[in-house]
This record gives C-alpha cells, structure tokens and sequence, in this order.
C-alpha cells in the first residue's frame, strides 16, 4: 500500500526468480514459477485494505462498545464491487465509517465504500465503492466449476500486515479435507493468517478457484452451513452469482423463507434414556414462538419432532439441528405440511401451515432522534424471545444514545424500552417520533419518559436543553 510494500515485493519476487532461474522450474507443491509470478502479479492490484469502526452492543447489559478494524478487501468487479470477511457484518456489530485503500505507492488511493446486504448462504460482505465518477478497476476473475481434491495444494494471496507494510504476498497450502453435507465443503490443512481471509485461492492451473472463508459459529447467528473455527475455500459457486447481480436490501430483503417457530435442541442418548422411550434421535421442542405456525397447531414444549412431511428427524447432536432448519426453510412459505411427534410415549400428526420468517433484529427500522440523542428500535420477534418479552409489551428499544445528550444525562441506556414520553403513549417507531416532534413543539422545561428496563417498569425525568 506504499513504497516500501512494492519495495518488499520486488525483493520477493527477485529473490523468487534467483532461485529459479528457468520459468519452467517447479515448486515443492507443483506450482511452476510462471504460474505463481503470473497469478501475483494478476491478483495484486485486485487486493487492498478494508477499515472500519464497529458499534457491538452486549445483549445482556445493552452497553455499546466502539472499535477499530482492519481486513483485507478483495475488488471483484471493474465498477467496484468488493468482498470482505463476513464477521464485519454480525447481528450484535454495526460497521460504519468504512474505507477501502487500492493501489500502492503514487497510485494509492483512498474509497469510502457502502455495506449492502449481507447473503444468508455464505459468510462473505459485500461493499461497493463510491466514487464521483466511473470506475475501471483491476478485478479477480473467478473460475466457477472448479472443484478442488484431497491433498490438492493451494496458494493463498493475502496481506502479511503492518509489521510488513501490508504486503500483498502468498502463502502455500493443501486441502485437508473434503466434507460433502449439507453441501460440499473445503477445509485448509494448516492455520490461516487473518490478513488472507477472504484472499483469493489459485490452483496449480492458476485459475481462481475461490477464497478463504470461516463460517459464522451458532452464536454468531450460523445456522445452515455451519463448520466454523477452521479455515475454508469457499468455492467461486457459493458467490458469483452475488458478483453478476450484486446484493441490494431490495433483492435479500428476508422474509421469503418458510419458519415454523420453535427452537429445538436433539434427543441424545441421555434424555432418550431419561424418558424411557424406543425411539432413537429427533428434535426436542424447547421454545414455541407465540402466535406462530407451530403455537398455531398446537405444538407444545417437550414435543419430540420425529418426522417432518415425510422426512424422518434422526437429530441426536447440536449439528443435525442445522439440517433440520434448512428443511424447513427449503420447504416453502405457505406450505401445509404434517409434523410427527412424540408426546410423551405416544405419537401424534400435526398437520401445520408454514408462514413466512420475520424480521430479525439486525434488519429493524430505526429512528434517530437528535433532539433528546438517542437511537430508537422497533421490537422484533428475535427480541421479544431473547429479552423474554410478551406481545402485550409495545414499545420501541433503544439502540444507541448520543455521548453528552439530554438521554444520556438521565441515565437512559442501550436496552431501555421506551413506553410512553410524557402524555403520549408509544407503542412502535410512528408514536415515537410523533411524540418527539410534538414535545419539541411544545418545548417543556421537563418530561417524564416511562419505560421498562429488565422485568422492572418506572420513569426517566429529562430536562431538555432547548435551543434558541
């Protein structure tokens, strides 16, 4: 990204091509030298430095932290589509203030650059490039179709980071692992810097066969295709179709895939053999969502999914739970579907109707209110159930409050849910901001907020500074 990052991979290369002199000369792994300076000298320019900050809240205690990050960004078409590491983009962490560096020494540049939606079926962010005018930047040109063997070595291009001025450089691996369900996957047989993920992975033909990639944990909001801890080759397939129509908020909006409304957890060996039952594997009913298909049709806690429309359910690790979500979602929203269960040692056929999965937290509408300074929150189902909140509570939730403001001074924090501002009741993000609008009109010497924070209920008393 500077002079001394071109410096070092002269010397690189230099030293690369003393020791082999012949261009036909063949590396340990298999790689000729042709292949291995074509492929830097190809990829190089497509490779640059992602920075941003991040706001992570704690869902126990709602606190907002701030922090800096640094990644590689990865340009994948000539008007500025990027890909970074998907972990920048998590349920609890809002990434702002984003920049992306191209180029090295005079030809360095600077880009700020917009996140848009993040796909579901692969952990990889996408971001574009702003820019007054068109873009014509070097990209990676992926091969699809490529698929990869056991012991197969690989070569990485990643940065090697501050320490070596951010020089792009590679590093040689072998494909450890081939791993087929729920879809097939690569696993790296050896450790992964963290300035290579998302870096492009050429085969000993050269071509780019895909980049490193590390799945979301559960935790982290995971749950189809789940191998986390472990470097990964995500394939060209899992994502050029997001690179020849690049996501937008408007193409994966969620809301299109089936749910059921239950968290189960699998029938191990123990609690089969707690409950004394024949029956091997199946899922345990742990959580009815109210108001959906399955508290619709009567699904209750302790149920043990055995069959699901025809699929029968053998989960017995926290793994096959994976499976299971997958099928339901795959099913289709509005379909009527049959669900047997086992409750207690008797089995019963549900017949249940799919619905349409809602909107998680990380997708809510939000209002940012200037005049008290504080970020408000529409109340998602993932809410309700994670803050164990009844649909009789209405409200608004507050994400964020402004440092020095009118909230902050009265104590108001992340988390607090937001009842009612003064005479005027608020049950969602509409009231909210008409209450706001119809104090600041008013312009009271104090007001009163009611809200509920944790199962307690009370008041919040502001003394707005009003303006002139």
């Amino acid at each position: 990204m500077n002079k001394t990052r071109g410096a070092l991979i002269g010397i690189v290369l230099g030293l690369a091509s003393w020791a082999a002199p012949s261009q036909a000369a063949v590396s340990n792994d298999g790689f000729t030298q042709s292949v291995i300076v074509q492929a830097h000298e190809r990829l190089t320019p497509t490779v640059g430095i992602l920075q941003y900050s991040s706001e992570i809240t704690n869902q126990n205690t709602g606190e907002i932290t701030k922090r800096d990050s640094s990644a590689l960004a990865l340009v994948v078409s000539a008007q500025g589509l990027v890909m970074a590491h998907g972990h920048m983009v998590l349920e609890d962490n809002q990434p702002f203030n984003i920049k992306i560096t191209l180029g090295q020494g005079s030809d360095e540049k600077e880009y700020e650059a917009e996140l848009l939606e993040k796909p579901e079926d692969v952990n990889i962010a996408f971001l574009q490039l702003k820019s007054d005018t068109p873009l014509n930047l070097p990209y990676v040109r992926f091969a699809p179709g490529r698929n990869l063997s056991i012991g197969e070595p690989v070569m990485l291009f990643g940065v090697f980071g501050e320490t070596l001025d951010n020089v792009v450089g590679l590093w040689e691996g072998r494909i450890g692992a081939i791993i087929e369900k729920p879809r097939r996957t690569y696993c790296l047989d050896s450790a992964v810097r963290f300035g290579f993920v998302t870096g492009p992975v050429v085969n000993r033909q050269g071509e780019v066969a895909g980049v490193v990639g590390f799945d979301l944990t559960q935790a982290e909001g995971g749950d189809l295709y789940v191998r986390s801890g472990h470097p990964l080759v995500y394939q060209a397939d899992l994502f050029t179709k997001y690179i020849e129509n690049p996501p937008s908020k408007e193409s994966l909006a969620q809301g299109d895939d089936a749910w059921l409304g239950v968290f189960t957890q699998p029938l191990t060996e123990d609690f089969q053999e707690y409950w004394k039952l024949d029956h091997s594997g199946g899922l345990i009913v742990s959580t009815v969502v109210p108001a959906s298909p399955a508290a619709t049709a009567g699904l209750q806690l302790g149920d043990i999914i055995i069959d699901f429309n025809g699929t029968p359910i053998k989960a017995r690790q926290d793994r096959d739970v994976i499976g299971f979500t997958k099928l339901v979602r795959e099913t289709g929203a509005g379909a009527a579907t049959k669900v047997t269960v086992l409750r207690g040692t008797e089995k019963v056929e549900i017949p249940i109707t799919l619905g349409v999965r809602p909107r998680s937290s990380a997708d809510a509408d939000e209002f940012e209110d200037k005049i008290f300074g504080m970020t408000v929150r529409e109340i998602t189902q993932d809410i309700r159930i994670r803050l164990n909140l009844t649909e009789d509570v209405q409200g608004v939730i507050v994400r964020r409050v402004t440092s020095g403001s009118t909230a902050e001074i009265a104590k108001i924090r992340p988390g607090v849910i937001i009842l009612g501002m003064g005479d005027y009741p608020v049950r969602n993000l509409m009231e909210y901001q008409e209450a706001v609008e119809k104090i600041a009109a008013a312009k009271p010497a104090e007001l009163t907020i009611f809200a509920r924070v944790g199962t307690a209920t009370g008041f919040f008393r502001l003394q707005p500074r009003w303006e002139p």
